[in-house]
């Protein structure tokens, strides 16, 4: 069997490289791919990475997740110069993940693909699954790691890669370029004011309101194929306390894009479908649930479950993917931070109120509804893109190159208006307990605080007493945690760096492995573009987009400025290697920009460590195997409440909860565990699933008997056709 899925690999390289080889007859400029797949991961009871909650475990979906991928390549040969963007629909880049990807490319297409020329990239949402992150501070609160999770991700990013892959063809990429308005403030603006005035009045806003988008046109159809765009705004619109899986305001943007262009691209949309029997019903649906029997256990495999899926995932899809960027001190809570208490504003300085970070919370656009203000801000994305989209007509040409080097980051001498300083070992600050006002931390902690009460001391020297040079290194931050200088049982925060520039003719995009905030993601582009045009002989110029693809390749928290960095507010104490952090990044990089302007090769630098072998692993496995006496799966427990009206109105809510199998034990990958259905003559057909912003899994245990239940919840939406629903 090996040998044939050898052989089937080798054809298809091959019918792709002929491909290539005639892609100028179509008169295309480069050879692009898009591809998507899903990689929700399990949906109860795992630890969701963002917020550091231990009690913000998995226990349902909002929608599900994906990682989506575009290729382009030159279209002069089959070996030609290429790279791969994965947009990811997670928290963050993963080392590990990263590593393991590799591993499965290689295999598949040899050297085409390598660390050098794929860049995958986070959008930070806090609502996925944690546990696939290699160092041991990333995965305290999901009891160590993950294997469900890790490899929802690993395959998605390999499938959607290999997706895109084969679908290589010759066309065009357009560039366009806008301000997407009310879509994020400043977290953190006290630190942002003490940037100097002289900067600061360079720019409209204390945060980056510009989108870039790259719009994908088969050569041949002229049909659009994708769009991937990069704008800063952190993925907390769903607060610390939700527990649905979802992609947040950027994975909610990227799913109403795609069905936009679905809808847009044909007579009648993907998801409504008008049935002329009960078209008539004055905007209301019957309530035939009820008449519907369970399936009584029925067994539901991948094949039943894909087939319900209403945007089957056959590879022609149209993929939008909305990335992240500069998003360290951006919040998508544009409303302001209150105290929960009193309901005014928190203290400008430390995010507290009275002393207490705990009160000090964000409110979104649809405060106090949580899923609406994800909708907002997602729409807002969406509909920015949308324009951009439409009026995209900026043909992007020229050269495809890529550089990439690894960075021990924990001991990089930078000089500095004449000195030599250097950057320190991991470690982060009191500020960092305190969390941010997208979701508080721990009690007793402010941002801004500069030192550490003695319990608190002796609590850390428990688990590492920082070294003095490190106390000394990391000034003004006081050390709370020297997770630079932890290494039992494996190592706790990276050292190693990778950073990463890929070039699309005027179009260069930073791969940072981490949150640069507003001001410090400014200055690293400004650097950049002033390398690239003073040593690219013209090849650059004021005309050079440069984008900054944030939380890519691996991840190292935030970086903050110099001047921020004094304040210790969240960003700055998470800010792992020191004052100088922001600095080093801007040598590196000036490093990466001058050998690529002047068309040189860069060292590797020294390889990060893989810790798959030592990873640990206290999490529960799943419970509940069988439903309780006398019941069988699929059965109801409780039934759709009927309206005294005898139908549903659109914007009414009906659930039904059935005796379900926990679902860790099937993840269904481009399946769906719900589905909305209506009757069309004679067969149901799915309009709705579990990928819906209107339909709701949530899965919970009986309290009485430690079963696994799953309640479904349609929000019927306002542009639903009438008719019967199941």
């Amino acid at each position: 069997m090996k040998e044939k899925s050898h052989d089937i690999q080798s054809l298809v390289a091959f019918c792709v490289g002929f491909a290539i080889l005639i892609g100028d007859v179509n008169g295309g400029e480069y050879l692009i791919g898009v591809g998507s797949y899903d990689m929700t991961g399990p949906a109860a009871g795992v630890n969701m990475m963002g917020y550091a909650n231990l009690d913000q475990n998995t226990a349902g979906i909002h929608f599900r997740l994906r990682a989506r991928t575009f290729i382009v390549a030159e279209a002069e040969s089959s070996q030609g110069a290429r790279f791969a963007f994965v947009n990811l629909d997670a928290g963050m880049a993963s080392q590990l993940v990263t590593i393991k990807v590799l591993e499965r490319l290689k295999s598949r297409f040899g050297n085409l693909y390598t660390e050098e020329n794929i860049a995958i990239s986070g959008i930070h949402t806090h609502a996925g699954p944690g546990g696939y992150l290699q160092y041991l501070i990333y995965s305290i609160t999901s009891l160590g790691f993950v294997q469900q999770s890790f490899d929802a991700i690993v395959t998605a990013i390999e499938q959607s890669i290999v997706q895109a892959h084969n679908s290589l063809k010759p066309g065009s990429i357009f560039i366009n370029q806008g301000d997407v308005e009310n879509a994020g403030i400043n977290r953190s603006p006290s630190a942002y004011l003490l940037n100097p005035p002289e900067e600061r009045a360079q720019y409209a806003a204390n945060v980056d309101k510009e989108m870039t988008l790259l719009k994908f046109v088969d050569g041949a159809s002229e049909k659009s194929i994708g769009a991937f765009s990069w704008y800063a705004t952190h993925g907390t619109s769903m607060s610390k306390d939700n527990k649905l899986i979802s992609g947040d305001n950027k994975g909610a943007a990227a799913r109403f894009f795609e069905d936009w262009f679905t809808s847009s691209t044909k007579s009648s949309s993907s998801n409504v479908i008008t049935n002329s029997s009960t078209s008539s019903n004055n905007g209301k649906s019957n309530g035939d649930a009820q008449k519907i029997k369970a399936t009584g256990g029925s067994r539901c495999g991948k094949t039943t479950s894909q087939g319900s899926k209403v945007r089957k995932n056959d590879g022609s899809l149209f993929v939008g993917a909305f990335c992240q960027s500069n998003v360290g001190d951006v919040t998508p809570n544009v409303l302001g931070a209150f105290c929960t208490d009193s309901g005014k504003p928190c203290d400008f300085n430390h995010s507290s109120c009275h002393g207490n970070d705990m009160l000090c919370l964000g409110r979104g656009p649809g405060y106090p509804d949580e899923i609406l203000s994800t909708k907002i801000i997602g729409e807002r994305q969406f509909q920015k893109a949308v324009d951009l989209f439409k009026s995209a007509s900026e043909k992007l040409s020229g050269k495809i190159d890529y550089r990439h080097v690894y960075v021990n980051f924990t001991d990089i001498e930078v000089e500095l208006n004449g000195n030599k300083v250097k950057t320190c070992p991991a470690g982060l600050g009191p500020g960092f307990a305190a969390g941010t006002t997208d979701g508080p931390g721990v009690f007793g902690f402010q941002q801004g605080d500069t030192e550490i009460n003695k319990l608190w001391k002796k609590l850390r020297d428990v688990l590492k007493k920082p070294s003095q040079y490190q106390e000394d290194c990391q000034k003004p931050k006081a050390i709370l945690l020297s997770s630079g200088e932890m290494f039992e049982p494996y190592a706790w925060a990276p050292a190693i760096l990778p950073i990463q520039m890929l070039r699309l003719g005027k179009l260069v995009v930073l791969s940072v492995p981490g949150e640069f905030t507003t001001m410090a993601g400014r200055r690293l582009r400004e650097a950049v573009k002033e390398t690239l045009i003073i040593n690219g002989n013209g090849e650059f110029d004021n005309d050079t987009h440069i984008v900054i693809a944030g939380l890519t390749n691996t991840y190292s928290q935030y970086i903050a400025t110099f001047e921020e960095y004094k304040h210790q507010r969240y960003e700055a104490a998470s800010t792992l290697y020191g004052p100088h952090t922001l600095s080093a990044y801007i040598q590196e990089f000036n490093i990466l920009a001058k050998s690529m302007a002047k068309g040189e090769k860069v060292a590797k630098g020294p390889s990060p460590p893989d810790l798959y072998s030592v990873q640990l692993s206290l999490s529960i496995n799943p419970i509940g195997d069988l439903p309780p006496p006398n019941i069988k799966f699929g059965d109801i427990k409780q039934d759709i409440t009927q309206p005294k009206s005898g139908s549903f109105e659109k914007g009414d809510r009906p659930s039904a909860t059935f005796w379900s199998a926990n679902p860790r034990y099937d993840l269904l990958t481009e399946g769906t565990y719900a589905v909305v259905e209506m009757l069309q003559g004679e067969s149901w057909i799915p309009v709705y699933d579990d990928d819906d912003f209107c339909l709701y899994y949530k899965w919970k245990l009986d309290n009485t008997t430690w079963n696994s239940l799953a309640t479904i919840e349609w929000e019927v939406p306002k542009d639903t056709s009438s008719g019967r629903i199941a």
